[in-house]
Parts: structure tokens; sequence; C-alpha cells
């Protein structure tokens, strides 16, 4: 599957797709879905060299434009649920950390099927680093599981947890929020066009007042959206979202929203007068990222505060016109728990562990791969495996890491088995759709989405396709992602 050079990637797909005027043409889609794409996106994951990888990518986004697939800001739809034109639903953010084609697939075959348009796929900052994708890769990924599955219309990408490290801010703030900034940049560059901000790690709960413990929280969060406003593209509006609490610490309250949103919106009107600021808010009510691994690996059942989250998101749009609070680490949540989100007017849950952990466990994934990436954790990350700690609550914890170590042999796995695979992830899916009450409801997204078709630059693609894919050792993080 692997060309040799981009004269060879480009020839390989003209018998159902022409470059002329520099861009990409479809002659024949039902051609282009068939095989095309397929052999497009993984030249532009696993190419040889960053011009094959960059001419992949840019090839399948000028073909997505073509086909009416490519890259959106969903905050049009969050200012109309912020004024209660559109409500009754609660938006699925996912994060994928590997098989990333083939479960973005199953996802977008389970949104055609249940007629839902908004959808998130998402990756935080420190999944980037561990599971070895960089923006500029995981946007692109997610259209060519668009054009493989026959979507038509937006999708909309997310940065999710774009956290500052608080150890990293009081040794030096410049420069840590300078590396966010530069990643934001990166990200945008890529077709991000959601970005999470999360500064709750700044929260400081030893200050005698409530603005006090947020100040931080929402000054470095205005001055990180005022960056996301001078680097969107013309035309459109990127959906920022911010944070009040850290996931896994103490619960939310409203009298924070509150002095967040109020501190936060003083902070932003000195940057500039007209800045457009968050369009939701990400809250704490009682999960934790990943789940609590017991001993023998099982995961402790969490309670979620369902009525703080509630007052929550009617206050966040009522009083500040954002769409809602959004709900992070809910994947591990029990089946029953999910039809509650929507009526708690939740604007948007995030879910990562669950389908991860879906993979790992399924019957379908050959035993030898999995015992290959337990081994591959326990040698890269031994490091991380604490005192007292069993094996399983190791493996459990670190388990998130081994996607990035076989990448490519995960994606190259027999076509039979991915289809298994992808058969039990769109199941899930499937089902969350329906509980979330996320079906039947395109048409908001056609409404509220005004189209911006940003054209490809083949020279940005190949240049920020210069960065090796290539599995290595991964040092310790302290991650925050779903």
């Amino acid at each position: 599957m692997k060309v040799q050079t981009e004269k060879e990637l480009l020839a390989a797909i003209s018998n159902c797709a022409k470059v002329d005027n520099g861009a990409v043409k479809v002659s024949d889609r039902a051609a282009f879905r068939e095989k095309a794409i397929d052999l497009l996106i993984y030249n532009a994951v696993f190419g040889q060299t960053p011009a094959i990888r960059g001419t992949a990518r840019w090839a399948i986004k000028s073909a997505g434009l073509d086909l009416g697939v490519y890259c959106a800001s969903i905050e049009g739809l969050y200012e109309a649920m912020g004024r209660g034109e559109v409500k009754g639903y609660t938006v699925p953010a996912v994060n994928i950390r590997g098989m990333t084609y083939d479960v973005a697939r199953a996802l977008f075959h389970a949104a055609i099927k249940n007629g839902s348009g908004p959808f998130i796929f998402e990756i935080a900052k420190s999944e980037i680093d561990y599971t070895f994708q960089r923006p500029a890769e995981y946007a692109v990924v997610m259209l060519a599981a668009g054009i493989k599955e026959g979507w038509s219309g937006p999708v909309f990408v997310q940065g999710d947890h774009f956290q500052v490290n608080v150890k990293k801010f009081k040794a030096d703030p410049a420069k840590e929020i300078e590396g966010l900034k530069k990643l934001i940049t990166e990200a945008l560059a890529a077709g991000f066009y959601n970005i999470d901000i999360d500064t709750s790690t700044l929260v400081d709960l030893s200050k005698p007042t409530i603005y006090e413990q947020q100040r931080a929280n929402f000054e470095v969060g205005a001055e990180l959206t005022a960056h996301v406003r001078s680097q969107e593209p013309a035309g459109l509006t990127v959906s920022v979202g911010g944070e009040i609490g850290e996931v896994g610490e103490k619960n939310s309250t409203v009298e924070e929203l509150v002095a967040y949103m109020d501190g936060y919106n003083a902070s932003l009107k000195k940057h500039g007068a007209n800045l457009k600021g968050i369009s939701k808010v990400s809250v704490q009510t009682g999960t934790s990222h990943g789940g609590i691994p017991l001993p023998d690996g099982t995961v402790a059942q969490v309670k979620l505060d369902f009525d703080t989250l509630e007052k929550m998101s009617k206050t966040a749009r009522e009083k500040y016109g954002l769409s809602g609070a959004v709900q992070h680490g809910a994947s591990t949540l029990p089946d029953e728990a999910f039809h509650r989100f929507p009526e708690a007017t939740t604007s948007e849950v995030h879910l990562a562990t669950g389908f991860q952990n879906m993979i790992y466990d399924s019957p379908n994934l050959p035993k030898a791969m999995r015992e290959k990436m337990y081994s591959l954790l326990k040698e890269n990350f031994k490091d991380e495996w604490k005192s007292g700690q069993t094996e399983e609550q190791f493996i459990y914890k670190t388990r998130k890491k081994g996607f990035g170590l076989v990448k490519e042999e995960l994606w190259t796995m027999p076509e039979e088995t991915k289809v298994k695979l992808r058969g039990e992830l769109e199941a899930k899916f499937d089902f969350l759709f329906k509980k979330l009450r996320c079906v039947n409801n395109k048409p908001d997204v056609d409404k509220h989405i005004k189209p911006v078709f940003i054209k490809p630059d083949m020279g940005r693609e190949i240049a920020s396709a210069d960065v090796s894919g290539a599995p290595k050792p991964v040092v310790s993080d302290n991650p925050n992602a779903d």
C-alpha cells in the first residue's frame, strides 16, 4: 500500500480522481470511496517521506471539498443552543487513541444511520504525544473516514484539554503559555476549528474568595482565547470551550461558574472589546478520566451529580448565552446513566476510555496483538508502576499508551478482524446517539452551521507532515484526557 513517490500516489487514483487547476476533482465517487481513499489515508499517515504524506493529506482535503466533506466549527449550533433555539440532546465528543481510521468509520456509519449531525472527533494535548497523532494527521484521518462512509457535510474536529501544566506554569508562566499558543496555532492550521482551553489546573482553592480562586484560570483562559481569535481563518469563528474544575478533583458549583464567567468576560475585553468568548464550559460533577481501576482491573462505579450539572447548564445558558455545561470522563459510566445527560440539558459529553476498553477487551482483537501491547507497556512505562498496584491496575492505567506503540500493526490487521471490531464499536455509538437523543438532528447542523471552505495548500501540508509518527518510548506524563 505504500507508494514510492508523490507521482505514483496521484497516478494510483487517476482512474477516479484528477488534479485539475490545483485541486482534486473526483470523477467516480464509488471507486474513490472503495479503494482510492484507503490508499491515500494510509500514505497520509505512514508514507515514507513528508512529501508523500503531505501530498496524500492535500489530496484528501481537496477531494473532500469536492465531495462536500470539510472541517468546520460547531460555534453556530452552540450559539443557537444558547439562544434556546436548539435543545433536547447532548453532543458526543469522542477521543480516538488507536485504530483511528476504523473507529472514526464506525462513528460516521452510526451517525448516518441515526440521521445525526452534531458529533465531535477530538484529541487531547497529552494524547497527541502518546498516540503519535499530530493535529495535521488526526484531522485528515477524520475527513478520510467520512469520505469512506459516504458522509456529506461538516466534520467537527476538536482540540481537547489544551491544558496548562501547573508545575511548568509556576516555574515559567510565559514559556508554558507560549507552548500552548504554538499548539493552538498548529491545531487551527490542521482544521481543528473547535478548541477546549483547559486552564482549570490553575484554580487555587487556598485563596479566600471563589473569584480569587478562579482568577488565574479566567485570566489565562482569556489570553488563550484571544490567541485563538488572532489565528482563526477569515470568515470562520472557532468554537472555544473553557473549564472551571479539574476533572477528578472537587465537584464544581454554580458559584464557581459565575465567578469564572464574570472574570473571564472582563479579562477578554482587555484583549479586544469585541472578541468572541467561549461557547461552553466544562465542569466537574464526579467523574475521573479513565475511571478508577480496582485491584482486579475492573472499574469502580461513579455517581454523578446530575442535579448540579443541570443547574450549571441552565446558568451557563440563561446568564451567559453559552450552549451549556460540558461533562468529561463519561465513557466508563454504566449504560443506564447516559439518558440523564440530555435530561440535565448537558450540551456536550466527552467519551474516550470506554471505546479503548472495548478494543482491548474484544474477543475479536487477536490475542497476540493484545499480549504484545501489554508487553510493550511493561517495557516502556515500568516507571509508572506504582507501589501497591496490581499488574491489572498498572495495565489499566497505562494501556491508553499502547495504541501508539503498535500504530501501524493495528491499522494493517486483516480486514475481517477490523470489520468485526468496527461492528462492535458501531453498536456502541448507535446506543449512545440514541441515549443522548442525538438523532435526526442533522437539519440543525444544516441550518446553523455556515459552510466555510478552506482550500488546502500542498506546501503547508508537506511542511506539517515533516514529523515522524514512528513509535518510540514515551516519558511519563500527567495527562488529563477522557
